[in-house]
């Protein structure tokens, strides 16, 4: 009777403990699972695109476009001439020469996430992986 006294006093000062060691494993998993669940945008901000539409409508005013073309939103280039030679969610096909962007636009939009890069293409802003050269978004129809 003693040794069953004793056997439920020692697991009853144990298992605390026990548990208490199991506790700070718990809360490191959790951590690096949240650390897992957060994720970097890296699409254009509202700023940003607001940013570049009003640069370029003060570099570049309203534009003379035709009332046909300009409701077509291609930047005012003629049917034959308005293929996009990129697409978003694909790198840009070898050859391609990406121009950089205006000081001054760079200054209003601010620098690119690490990893990623701003350029020109088709009138278009582009957000380019580094590397690969992935169109990661596009801001579309900004030269006319």
């Amino acid at each position: 009777m003693r040794r069953l006294v004793a056997l439920a006093l020692a697991l009853s000062l144990v298992a605390p403990i026990a548990l208490s060691a199991q506790k700070p494993k718990k809360e490191k998993e959790k951590q690096k699972e949240k650390s897992h669940e957060t994720q970097v945008t890296v699409v254009f901000s509202g700023t940003q695109r607001e940013a570049a539409h009003s640069y370029f409508l003060k570099e570049h005013g309203r534009g003379n476009c035709p009332p046909g073309l300009a409701k077509k939103h291609n930047g005012c280039l003629p049917p034959g001439q308005a293929k996009k030679r990129y697409a978003v969610g694909h790198p840009l096909p070898h050859g391609i020469v990406v121009q950089e962007l205006p000081v001054e636009l760079s200054v209003r939009i601010g620098p690119a996430p690490p990893g990623y890069r701003y350029g020109m293409l088709d009138g278009d802003l582009v957000k380019l992986a580094v590397g690969t050269m992935l169109v990661v978004d596009a801001i579309e129809g900004l030269v006319r």
